[in-house]
């Protein structure tokens, strides 16, 4: 159990004794009482909001409450002191040994620090990159694929059990061009001079490959032959290199899913059928028509009756129609079976998606709401843009890709933790730019840099302390720890309610944030020593205060490796 969980058990139990001995009236929901860290550390080591949640509905006077509770909280075992503050904020005081405890608890815990059960094995679907079968990542979805695979780690870290899954958009008419773009490439393996890639046809070179597979396999069996011949073996050829090409891309990130489901599968399998005649049964599908585009009238514009769905109900601007005029189904119509299916198989559902797709997420969570019956927690995190920079100057486009830059090119000039981290470095849905330069630039200012040097500075401490020295981390004196120690182990010390926050949240970026905090806290403590020397790590002439400050500094390594394994980055030992 770790500190933050022990005292809001301390608090809980608090407040109970005060509903028995009638301050406080039975069955308060206390759900919104929270134990943090005061803003300012010198007001005390813990806060918690609890007087002022349940004064209201308590019919009392915040401050008043927070006296009647200062005085269960001080018989508390390791309260040294509560204040109460402003209208009823109460502000605890710990004696030191709950730290040291904690330091403990650290090291006892390993590589499962921070590691929490408030998911209670829930089953969270998290659909993130999800990238039209086209083509090789490129890095306008990279920040979306790091945010949405270091969401699903944070979810397993927190209790939930995630599948991780991939929704291959392989029906519509991409593809079709997909697979004329291939045809073009197939003709030119067989010695015809195509030219210039014509206009609406994918320009890239990674189609040559493809092109030749299926002329080396069909000869010239598909030349001057009716489109009607072909497109359906290019089709299902090309989106199947392409999702190697797409896995294979992803596996530089150490990124994997658990299910790639295929948009022509739902389809083939009636699932839009099935989500229409389940809306239908509830009265939220009908056939109606469509306003008339506002602005100025459309002569070609003629009223058409079609199956809409009742999404104004859930929240949405209006009727979203589930077929086109031609009875095939609309992309929402598609989405919306696609989503009904893996809400069969998960309690919660996230998606990832670009902030290009901001207006599509009215009507996705009303058709989610609808279909599941309001049973089913959905949520869409949308994820902006990357502008990427080198030097301060826009990057040029990848020849070999056409017109974007890869993925690929990208990881394998800086590295994959260095691209992953720093597209955690911002909150997902604002605005972020990726300079080459700065990324990889050895300095405090680079966040990516500032953590992983904290842990390779550990490092490169306990293997001179044991070389040199022969003193190795050790449990036995941590009571020797002073204030300055005292106030790193309670900046670790966050990590676990940093956890649990980011989780319900789903933000991990939360972590990167922590991490940064850390960093600078533990190499500012370094920082003492340089100035004075009886606050270094290694001690010739003590060596058991050096044993308890080097087993400070490995579990201090200990929680950084925590925050960096749910970020998908390895820790750097030596730089």
């Amino acid at each position: 159990m770790t500190l933050f969980v022990q005292f809001a058990a301390a608090i809980d139990g608090a407040l109970s004794t005060l509903e028995q001995n009638g301050v406080l009236p039975v069955g308060l929901d206390r759900s919104n009482v929270t134990v943090e860290p005061p803003r300012d550390p010198s007001h005390g080591d813990l806060a918690t909001n609890a007087a002022m949640v349940l004064a209201k509905p308590a019919g009392t006077n915040p401050r008043a409450l927070a006296e009647a509770l200062s005085t269960e909280l001080a018989k508390v075992e390791g309260v040294s002191a509560v204040e109460v503050a402003g209208p009823g904020f109460l502000n605890l005081r710990l004696d030191p040994s709950m730290w040291i405890d904690e330091l403990r608890a650290i090291a006892t815990s390993g590589d499962d620090y921070g590691r929490s059960s408030i998911g209670a094995g829930k089953i969270v679907n998290v659909e993130y990159v999800s990238a039209n079968p086209t083509g090789p990542m490129h890095m306008g979805h990279c920040r979306g694929a790091v945010v949405g695979d270091a969401l699903a780690s944070l979810l397993e870290f927190a209790g939930h059990k995630v599948i991780r899954e991939y929704y291959v958009n392989d029906a519509g008419g991409q593809v079709d061009v997909l697979a004329r773009s291939v045809h073009l490439r197939y003709r030119e393996a067989l010695g015809e001079a195509v030219g210039e890639v014509p206009e609406g046809l994918y320009p890239g070179d990674y189609l040559v490959p493809v092109g030749k597979k299926l002329a080396a396999e069909h000869g010239d069996a598909f030349v001057g032959t009716d489109e009607s011949a072909w497109l359906a073996l290019f089709r299902e050829t090309a989106v199947a290199m392409m999702m190697d090409m797409i896995r294979s891309d992803l596996a530089l990130l150490g990124i994997h899913h658990d299910v790639f489901s295929s948009e022509a599968a739902v389809q083939r399998d009636k699932k839009p059928e099935a989500a229409e005649a389940f809306l239908r049964e509830k009265g939220l599908v009908y056939d109606g028509q469509l306003e008339p585009p506002k602005g100025e009238p459309d002569p070609d514009w003629e009223p058409v009756t079609l199956p809409l769905f009742k999404s104004t109900q859930f929240g949405d601007d209006q009727d979203r129609p589930i077929k086109k005029s031609d009875g095939s189904w609309t992309y929402f119509g598609a989405d919306m079976a696609y989503h009904f299916q893996k809400s069969q198989m998960a309690d919660m559902l996230i998606d990832i998606w670009g902030a290009d797709h901001a207006g599509t997420v009215k009507r996705i969570k009303a058709a989610v709401a609808a279909l599941t019956e309001g049973t089913k927690p959905f949520d869409v995190k949308l994820v902006q843009m990357v502008r990427l920079l080198r030097g301060g100057e826009p990057v040029k486009m990848s020849k070999r890709a056409g017109n974007f830059v890869t993925l690929a090119d990208v990881v394998r000039e800086v590295g994959k933790d260095v691209v992953r981290f720093t597209m955690l470095t911002r909150k997902a849905d604002a605005q972020m730019d990726f300079d080459f330069a700065k990324v990889v630039e050895a300095s405090k200012d680079n966040p990516v840099f500032y953590v992983q040097y904290a842990h390779a500075r550990i490092c490169s401490t306990l293997r001179k302390a044991e070389a040199e020295e022969g003193f190795a981390p050790s449990v036995e004196h941590i009571a020797l720890l002073g204030a300055e120690e005292i106030a790193l182990i309670r900046d670790a010390a966050n990590f676990p309610r940093i956890v649990e926050a980011a989780a319900k949240a789903g933000e991990p970026h939360r972590i990167a944030f922590f991490l940064g905090d850390l960093a600078a806290a533990f190499h500012a403590y370094w920082n003492l020593g340089n100035d004075q020397p009886d606050k270094r790590f290694i001690l010739a002439q003590s060596p058991e205060l050096s044993a308890a400050r080097l087993f400070l500094a490995a579990n201090i390594g200990q929680v950084i490796r925590n925050g960096l394994r749910l970020m998908g980055v390895e820790a750097a030992t030596q730089m």
